[in-house]
């Protein structure tokens, strides 16, 4: 049985888009468990206990070689009532940063 060089490039898509797609859910479960931690050190709660993507780009890591930069956004809550979003900044599956702010909302 013999394949034809369209039949194995588009096995070969298939594949790396499965790769990437599993790699991208272990890469968000990493944030969701940083965000985690972080709410626990920093006393914030964490809602929806959920990140979303808002960016992808690619970046190079410490060592020079490219890899694909993610930033998340998610819903936090200082006093339990007022709800406030941070992001977390993942470069493959290491965590970059944790960002909330602490300062106080603008009455007008």
């Amino acid at each position: 049985m013999y394949f034809t060089l369209g039949e194995v490039l588009v096995f070969f898509a298939f594949a790396a888009a499965a790769l990437f797609f599993f790699s991208a859910i272990r890469v968000r479960e990493l944030a969701i468990q940083a965000v985690a931690r972080a709410s626990q050190r920093d006393d914030f709660q964490l809602l929806d206990q959920t990140v979303h993507i808002q960016r992808m780009s690619l970046s190079r890591d410490a060592t020079g070689r490219w890899r694909i930069w993610r930033q998340y956004r998610f819903d936090y809550s200082l006093d339990g009532l007022e709800r406030r979003q941070g992001h977390v900044m993942m470069l493959a599956k290491k965590v970059q940063a944790v960002v909330v702010s602490e300062r106080e909302p603008t009455v007008h």
